[in-house]
């Protein structure tokens, strides 16, 4: 195709959602609810069509690198709107579009009661739009415009139902968490600008080494790094963005929003957002150890602590949201050990098995009637057969089962720790490896309680058949009611995100991390980080790569945490409930969540609040309105009620006044000509 058509494409991709978005958001309840999923399908199906004749066309080695609109030139700054479309761009189009279309077809079932359905896809076209602007940007204003219009549509999805007081403080926490993470992003674009001259990609990339050797004095009397800092504040926005510890805080709480929301959000796009931007800024973050060592230490606290935090939940949806919080550490990690490629594969691979969870997940919650209780399920494999197995197969590829997708780029993550001599490497290493069995865990201990065992659901019928009142009338499954499959609107996402969750990782290794894939996209200064170099020599080609898996520690710790959970809830139900009893101080740390959400609502937002009220006590009450404007009217009055008491109104009193003033001006007078003859 001509240089000209595929720019026409490029503007395509992202602007078809947008106009889909608008049309359907703007004519509100005019339009017919069948057109708003139709409009938005084909806008977002048109962009998933473009994309893979985008990647093609990437393939063949034609990348594109140029600005599309100049928004504003002021002094030497210039801030542009451009594309990069390179292989790493085309990847990520794929998977955004390609989940987007998933989440979209599943939607038509999931919120097909809903009032407010059209909206709801009009919110999910518009973040399909944010998402494509944010990773296919060649400078860092339009990457920072993506970044906050995804931040903006989640806030917007997270309380998409804005009745519930849960969904709104939900909302609004995912908002404010990611106000912190942004406000560092921000000051590291800054710097970026003051120290390059330019927003542009390429050329700072280009510029970077010069600033190696550069230190400035921040607090007086220490020297940091220019590329340190720099790294560390876009980091703060990757940890606000993908969760990381201590920002993580908002991601659990945004399973508030509707579960196409989920598994869109929180599982294939947004939250990797952090992790595609530290994977673009590859040539700046491997001049900083510094930076790699704090991206890896955060990763692996990450990836282990938020793994044993799924162990305890009940509700299906926050297990799913765990996970992905413990996913996203292991992307972290590799960050940290530079194998970016890894990272960005494990990006794909879990983009597609936790959508298909998330959306298993939502399928059962539809099959029960809304009660997201899995102490509430069981058996549910004999009435929702593909439901079943699909969740199975993305259950199957979390934890790393040889020869499934997840399986080849998580064992990379756990090797390339293990190769790795950074500082943190050693601690992340163990991280990863214990991951894998709390993983299998938490996992299974979900799959065994919803599909296998008792059908709890039917004695919650009977217990529960006269209790319900008429506000939880519609939770739960009513009492001649089974759980069934939904329509093919519901299925049929689930099997197709099946697909790559089985095979994908088994054609990908090899090219996306071995080959030529990520040439001149990433960089890694090998002399200094050897571990992809590493990695490859012990390569042999995936088919050997997972047969040789059957006997490693990863496999062992995988194969033992499902076995452990099978063990305790479906055979011995009474351990679990034991441990529980004799770990009460455990227990309450797992259950308040390491205290994380009781230190922000103490310190910052009660520090906030005491601060705030003390302002107001002290300036405004008592300085302003009591000194300034009360003190101002109280002094005039004194001063008039003195001056009041001159005017009587009798005569011999201003006569008696005359008198004396005659006097007194006589008397200054005479004294004045005395004074003046001497």
């Amino acid at each position: 195709m001509n240089n000209i058509s595929m720019q026409t494409i490029y503007l395509l991709i992202p602007l078809l959602p947008l106009i889909a978005a608008a049309i359907v958001g703007i004519s509100g309840k005019v339009l017919p609810r069948s057109l708003a999923h139709v409009l938005t399908i084909l806008g977002v199906g048109g962009a998933f069509g473009l994309s893979v004749l985008v990647f093609l066309d990437v393939m063949k080695g034609h990348i594109f690198n140029g600005t599309v609109y100049t928004w504003m030139t002021t002094g030497d700054y210039t801030f542009e709107v451009g594309f990069l479309v390179d292989q790493l761009t085309a990847m990520m189009m794929l998977v955004v579009t390609f989940v987007s279309l998933m989440v979209h077809i599943y939607t038509i079932g999931y919120m097909h009661d809903d009032p407010g359905y059209r909206r709801f896809f009009s919110y999910i076209s518009l973040f399909t739009f944010s998402m494509l602007m944010l990773v296919m940007s060649n400078n860092f204003m339009q990457l920072f415009f993506g970044w906050e219009a995804v931040g903006l549509v989640s806030y917007l999805l997270i309380g998409f139902w804005f009745t519930r007081p849960t969904a709104i403080y939900a909302n609004l926490k995912a908002f404010l968490v990611n106000r912190v993470g942004d406000f560092g992003f921000l000051l590291g674009i800054g710097m970026v600008l003051f120290f390059f001259g330019s927003l542009d990609y390429a050329t700072v990339f280009q510029r970077a080494p010069e600033l190696a050797d550069i230190w400035v004095s921040v607090v007086p009397g220490t020297q940091w790094s220019v590329i340190t800092m720099i790294c560390i504040l876009l980091f703060i926005g990757a940890m606000g963005k993908s969760a990381q510890v201590p920002l993580h805080v908002w991601l659990p709480d945004s399973m508030e929003g509707p579960t196409p929301i989920s598994a869109l959000i929180h599982a294939a796009t947004m939250v990797t957002a952090g992790i595609f931007m530290v994977a673009r800024m590859s040539p700046l973050f491997e001049i900083s150890t510094t930076a790699l060592s704090t991206v890896l230490v955060i990763g692996s606290i990450t990836a282990l602590f938020m793994g044993f935090l799924g162990i305890i939940q009940n509700d299906i949806k926050r297990v799913v949201a765990y996970s992905t919080l413990s996913q996203l550490g292991y992307m972290t990690v590799a960050l940290g050990v530079s194998a970016y490629s890894v990272a960005i594969f494990h990006l794909m691979t879990h983009a597609f098995f936790k959508a298909l969870l998330f959306l298993g997940a939502g399928s059962v919650i539809m099959g029960m009637h809304h009660d997201q209780d899995i102490r509430n399920m069981g058996g549910l494999r004999k009435y929702m057969k593909i439901t079943w197995i699909t969740s199975l197969i993305g259950s199957l590829a979390l934890i790393g089962t040889p020869f499934l997708s997840g399986f080849y780029s998580k064992d990379s993550i756990i090797e390339a720790a293990k190769m790795s001599h950074i500082p943190g490497s050693g601690f992340a290493y163990f991280a990863v490896l214990a991951g894998v069995f709390v993983t299998a865990f938490y996992s299974f201990r979900m799959y065994f309680l919803v599909f296998h065992g008792k059908e709890r659901w039917m004695e919650k019928k009977h217990d529960h058949h006269h209790a319900h009142d008429d506000h939880d009338h519609h939770h739960g499954l009513a009492p001649n009611e089974v759980p069934h499959e939904q329509s093919w609107v519901v299925t049929l996402p689930l099997v197709l995100l099946a697909i790559p969750s089985l095979a994908i990782g088994y054609f990908a290794i090899e090219p996306m991390l071995f080959g030529h894939f990520f040439d001149g996209v990433i960089f890694v200064n090998e002399s200094v980080h050897p571990v992809m170099h590493e990695l490859k020599e012990d390569f042999h080609g995936a088919q050997a790569m997972a047969l040789h898996s059957l006997t490693s520690l990863p496999f062992i710790l995988a194969l033992s945490g499902v076995v452990l959970s099978w063990f305790f809830y479906m055979k011995r139900p009474d351990i679990p409930a034991y441990i529980k009893s004799k770990c009460s101080l455990i227990m309450y740390v797992l259950e308040n969540k390491y205290g994380f959400d009781s230190f922000n609502e103490k310190i910052f937002a009660g520090g906030s609040r005491f601060i705030g009220s003390k302002l107001w006590k002290i300036g405004d009450v008592q300085l302003i309105d009591g000194l300034l404007v009360n003190g101002t009217a109280n002094l005039i009055g004194r001063i008039a009620q003195r001056v009041r008491r001159l005017q009587s109104g009798l005569i011999y009193h201003y006569a008696f006044a005359m008198i004396i003033g005659v006097f007194l001006l006589l008397s200054l007078f005479l004294l004045l000509s005395l004074f003046m003859k001497v």
